[in-house]
């Protein structure tokens, strides 16, 4: 065990497989069968990775649901002299994960932490996407709320860095139809079950990947690659239903009129000539609230 010199014991922050079960590390391993304890995002995933080679460590659960009264119990552990490996149901703990919580914590406390480093959806992406690398910013998941999901988009429009974004696989559509609609047509890369049999990569323009997924079922834990802005607008062809669609968006996020006009602008690369045409078209139906 590596071990402090301190009363308290340590936690181990232990990456385990985000899909194939033959990427766990040695080191991992070795740790979780020599810890007082797993604390685990979902015991059910991780049971299977300890039935594979045979460890008897006993699990508590440890999720974005617990209270703050379980991370109290952990700490006591640790505090107590318990070692601890903390794992997610797939990955590093701690990204897009409730673990960060847990280790602020221990920091706050003083309690050991040691990394032991594994797989990462997010790097994997990365590596597979052949987009800039040498700088990225990770976003995690777009919020579910489609007002704040394109304010956030909005936001990060002119990020010259690659962007990574995890997806729910129930909102993938939607969360590309808004980068489409407000960064244009860029680069991508989107991974599918990453490290698994059915592991899925495509790469191409936001428009065409939209195609390609809207008659598919769509399952499974995406990760999503975007080239950063470029300085010029990838503008694709947006039609008359797409701007009054544009339009009916602003509406109902406040925006009326003129106001409404000139975000539709900035969105589309349409001239505010043309959109004002098309406004007038629906004007009638529009109401201010």
């Amino acid at each position: 065990m590596e071990t402090n010199t301190e009363k308290n014991g340590t936690l181990y922050i232990c990456g385990t497989p985000i899909g194939n079960m033959e990427d766990i590390t040695f080191r991992v391993i070795r740790i979780l069968g020599e810890v007082d304890l797993i604390a685990s995002e979902d015991t059910r995933r991780t049971v299977k990775i300890l039935e594979k080679y045979n460890i008897k460590t006993p699990l508590t659960s440890y999720h974005k649901y617990s209270s703050k009264g379980k991370i109290d119990q952990i700490i006591g552990w640790l505090k107590s002299g318990k070692n601890i490996a903390l794992v997610s149901d797939a990955g590093m703990p701690g990204i897009s994960d409730p673990g960060e919580e847990l280790v602020a914590r221990c920091i706050e406390e003083g309690v050991p932490l040691i990394a032991v480093p594994g797989p990462s959806s997010l790097t994997t992406a990365i590596v597979l996407s052949g987009l800039p690398s040498d700088v990225f910013v990770f976003e995690g998941f777009l919020p579910r709320d489609g007002k704040s999901r394109r304010k956030k988009l909005r936001d990060l429009k002119k990020e010259k860095r690659t962007v990574v974004f995890f997806l729910s696989p129930h909102r993938v559509c939607d969360d590309l139809k808004d980068i489409l609609d407000i960064w244009g047509d860029r680069r991508l890369f989107f991974g599918r079950e990453l490290t698994k049999k059915f592991e899925e990569c495509w790469r191409g323009k936001i428009s065409l990947l939209i195609d390609f997924l809207s008659c598919r079922e769509i399952i499974g834990e995406i990760a999503l690659v975007v080239e950063g802005y470029s300085g010029k607008e990838e503008v694709y062809e947006t039609g008359e239903e797409e701007i009054k669609k544009q339009i009916r968006i602003f509406y109902s996020e406040g925006f009326y009129g003129k106001e409404a006009i000139k975000k539709v602008a900035s969105v589309t690369g349409v001239s505010k000539n043309d959109i004002y045409k098309i406004y007038l078209s629906i004007k009638d139906e529009l109401s201010e609230k």
